[in-house]
């Protein structure tokens, strides 16, 4: 019988719009159709898939650039297909929004190369094509080859790309709020006026990295703003998603310091002025199930048996901005100063075998060729559900944001064997709650809540204050 106290588990599919995503190899396995990526039927079916699993949404990463810190050079990434080729993720959601009515959509851009006006429009399209299920995973970028390739010699420092996040969501926060009112579209037949010019009203930014003085090119969509996703977990990547994450992920090789982290998030999210609650925490998790144990492992060694160590070298070289390849294999890690993603260096570089010592750069290549930077949980459903419900309560974490070893294959595995083991313990939801994206997650209406940091630049906001 299932507990009706039990806290309920959240579930995202992460993918990306490249070959094996996470997991460097896996793309030559008989069961993936990761190769499909650049054909529209994978997107809709994977959409149709994870609505009938009721996941919350499915989180597609993106990079502007190749993980060219391997060896120098792009070649072992081109050679292993480590997340190049890539496609553009936006586009693939209005096709996905067409066959599902649930289905939330996290994409990711990044605020380092593109000018936030015609920004604003894009998503404002989605959500309104998608009646409001539109997330945006903002990241500030990490590889030195998307700088390079967009005329500067490298990107910013660590910090100071986050500074100009700031502005940036500055930025679109007035023009997502604070331009159009409510009522702006009139569309008066009789009088052939169909938006009323009072108002609708010009933002009048002046900032240090962006002047945009005039309007916001759509009328308001269903939750003006979209749900804000941000996946930094360094001391700035907290206090940028403290002041404007609505769900935040984080990855973490063990408990403690996944208990840790979100602690962390919960703590700055308080200090913001905001509900330690405010903000979905989704931690990264690969799983691997079947109907037994036994059958889980089994499926697990043959998974490892097409990974690439390369490949994964490849990917966290470009994560931890620190070329893997100048190493031995069997060399401690030690400390890393990272320019790159902060808490990805961090996290290798205090992560330690079963005798207590640093892991080596062998280590690494072994523990994140199946599911990146993220645990394995391998298992049959009822060992995996139990092993989630058990990290929710050790951690506080709201849910998981699964890769895949193979797609769609990882998982059709969850919804057939895990699903099932979490809602006999009441610990998944049955049906969706109707509403947007921002309402399904936080049960508080469509628009962003007003101690929210965006809620400032209202329309009339200001003005009050």
């Amino acid at each position: 019988m299932s507990d009706p106290k039990q806290r309920q588990i959240r579930f995202n599919a992460f993918d990306m719009n490249c070959v094996a995503h996470q997991s460097s190899g896996l793309w030559r396995h008989p069961r993936d159709r990761s190769r499909h990526y650049n054909q529209l039927s994978y997107w809709t079916d994977l959409a149709q898939l994870l609505e009938r699993g009721r996941f919350d949404g499915i989180f597609i990463a993106d990079v502007l650039g190749t993980y060219d810190v391997y060896g120098g050079t792009n070649e072992a990434a081109l050679r292993t297909g480590s997340q190049v080729p890539v496609n553009d993720p936006i586009l693939l959601v209005s096709a996905m929004a067409a066959v599902t009515e649930h289905l939330g959509f996290g994409i990711t851009a990044g605020t380092a190369y593109e000018h936030p006006y015609p920004f604003a429009r894009r998503i404002s399209t989605l959500d309104h094509l998608t009646k409001g299920r539109i997330g945006w995973n903002v990241v500030t970028g990490y590889l030195p080859s998307a700088a390079r390739n967009m005329g500067q010699t490298d990107q910013l420092s660590h910090d100071d790309r986050y500074d100009v996040a700031d502005e940036y969501l500055e930025v679109l926060y007035k023009l997502w709020e604070g331009s159009w009112e409510d009522d702006a579209v009139v569309e008066d037949r009789e009088t052939g006026v169909f938006t009323d010019p009072a108002k609708v009203h010009p933002i009048e930014h002046h900032g240090q990295h962006f002047d945009v003085p005039g309007i916001h090119l759509s009328e308001p969509s269903v939750q003006r703003s979209p749900v804000v996703y941000q996946a930094g977990a360094s001391p700035r990547g907290i206090r940028f998603a403290a002041e404007n994450a609505e769900a935040v992920f984080v990855g973490a090789p063990t408990v403690p310091q996944l208990a840790a982290t979100v602690a962390k998030i919960r703590d700055a999210l308080e200090a913001a002025g905001r509900d330690r609650y405010a903000a979905k925490v989704y931690t990264l998790l690969t799983v691997i199930t079947d109907e037994t144990d036994e059958a889980a492992q089994a499926k697990y060694r043959d998974y490892l048996s097409y990974a690439s160590a390369e490949g994964a070298l490849v990917l966290n070289s470009g994560w931890m901005g620190v070329d893997l390849s100048q190493y031995d294999l069997d060399e401690p890690l030690g400390n890393i100063e990272s320019n790159a993603i902060q808490s990805a260096a961090a996290n290798l570089s205090a992560a330690t075998g079963e005798d207590g010592s640093n892991w080596t750069v062998r280590d690494i290549a072994e523990h994140t060729a199946i599911g990146g930077l993220g645990p394995v949980a391998v298992g049959s459903g009822a060992t995996i559900a139990q092993q989630l419900i058990d990290i929710q309560e050790q951690t506080d974490v709201d849910g998981f944001n699964l890769a895949y070893a193979v797609t769609p294959g990882t998982w059709e595995d969850v919804i057939e064997f895990v699903v099932p083991e979490l809602r006999a313990r009441g610990a998944y939801p049955e049906e969706y709650v109707e509403g947007s994206l921002r309402h399904k997650l936080h049960g508080r209406g469509d628009r962003l809540p007003d101690e929210h940091r965006g809620a400032q630049y209202r329309v009339g906001a200001r003005a009050t204050a």
